[in-house]
């Protein structure tokens, strides 16, 4: 795999017109192409040319990028997870602020009570209460603040490590006025970066993960109660079998890319570089892992809101209801089988806008 500077210099070289450009799907010089854009070579002034190759801004930036989009599919995610509660006709006593006061992990406290107001004054959760036979919900409805409160505490300590990085400097060497002297150190190294870059694909496997099993559990009548597959005719219609497969197969594409980068280093420059962070290795990787879970979690928006049809005329919470009405505004209920494909991008279109958490006040629960 080339080194990630490497990947910089071309893009730098061609800023300055050397090397080449695709241009309208053609490959060209790139200063002609430069030209043909109207554009001028750019004439790098001192310290300019290694400012353009040096990864760690590049790294951040990228980092921040996924960061910004982990935190808005989170909060997508807790939406999903209380729709799913609903549907399985799960029980909210798992958010039970007492429960989590006595553990004291703030982000389980907060996604807890986020949970409970999801589902606050629905008729569902009312129609079971009592003479329920069930002791305990599976750890994917039930373990819900833990998991993801856990994983909103990585967001908020990436967070606060990117916002240092980005109004840090890290130059190399250092010039100082009072008195003069130039010195050299190593904050260009991305150490910082690469940690919170792999911390950050962690939170967002684990989102993805438990989300998944949500899904699983939804389309198994011995732990949901709702008809195999989610399908009014199992056995003739194969229902949600493919779209939970396609979930499944997310996550472990995501799980693979969170294989943390920082631990592997290969030195260059005759060893002087002896020991490299591999931030922007760690840090590519993310957004295509954030589009992973934009899906899996708009596969979980399209089951959750499928089982909830099966409790009709029952309502659940006004939050609730309006995000359910979003959907099948764009996606009718599956009666037969038909093409996902189109489904699934419509309700992962809706997530990504932020149609799940439009107008819905979940107090605390920020990255």
């Amino acid at each position: 795999m080339p080194r990630a500077s490497a990947i910089r210099c071309h893009l730098a070289a061609a800023m300055i017109g050397v090397g080449e450009i695709v241009s309208d799907g053609e490959r060209k010089p790139a200063k002609e192409a430069l030209e043909a854009a109207g554009l001028a070579p750019l004439e790098l002034g001192p310290k300019e040319g290694i400012a353009l190759l040096n990864g760690t801004q590049f790294s951040c930036a990228y980092a921040l990028a996924a960061l910004f989009e982990t935190e808005d599919l989170f909060r997508a995610a807790l939406v999903t997870g209380a729709l799913s509660t609903e549907a399985a006709k799960g029980s909210d006593t798992p958010f039970d602020p007492r429960i989590h006061a006595l553990r004291g992990q703030p982000g389980q406290i907060e996604v807890a009570a986020a949970l409970r107001q999801l589902m606050a004054g629905s008729q569902i959760r009312a129609s079971h209460r009592e003479d329920d036979e069930r002791v305990q919900d599976p750890y994917s409805l039930r373990c819900q603040p833990q998991v993801m409160g856990a994983a909103l505490g990585v967001l908020r300590q990436v967070a606060e490590t990117l916002a240092t990085e980005a109004n840090g400097v890290t130059d190399n060497p250092l010039i100082f006025t009072d008195p003069a002297e130039a010195l050299s150190g190593g904050n260009f190294h991305a150490e910082p970066v690469a940690l919170a870059a792999d911390t950050l694909a962690l939170a967002i496997c684990e989102i993805g993960s438990i989300a998944e099993r949500r899904i699983a559990l939804l389309i198994d009548p011995a732990l949901s109660g709702l008809p195999a597959f989610l399908t009014p005719r199992p056995g003739l219609n194969s229902g949600f079998m493919i779209p939970q497969v396609t979930a499944a197969a997310l996550v472990s594409e995501n799980k693979q890319r969170a294989c943390p980068a920082s631990v592997d280093t290969i030195p260059t420059s005759a060893n002087q570089e002896d020991h490299v962070s591999m931030a922007a290795h760690g840090a590519r990787r993310l957004l295509e892992m954030t589009r992973n879970l934009a899906n899996i979690i708009g596969i979980e928006y399209l089951a959750a809101v499928q089982g909830y049809d099966f409790h009709a005329p029952l309502t659940s919470s006004d939050a609730l209801e309006t995000v359910r009405a979003r959907l099948r505004a764009e996606v009718p209920t599956l009666e037969e089988d038909r093409h996902f494909a189109p489904d699934i991008a419509l309700a992962t279109g809706l997530v990504t806008a932020g149609a799940l958490t439009e107008d819905i006040d979940l107090p605390g629960v920020t990255g």
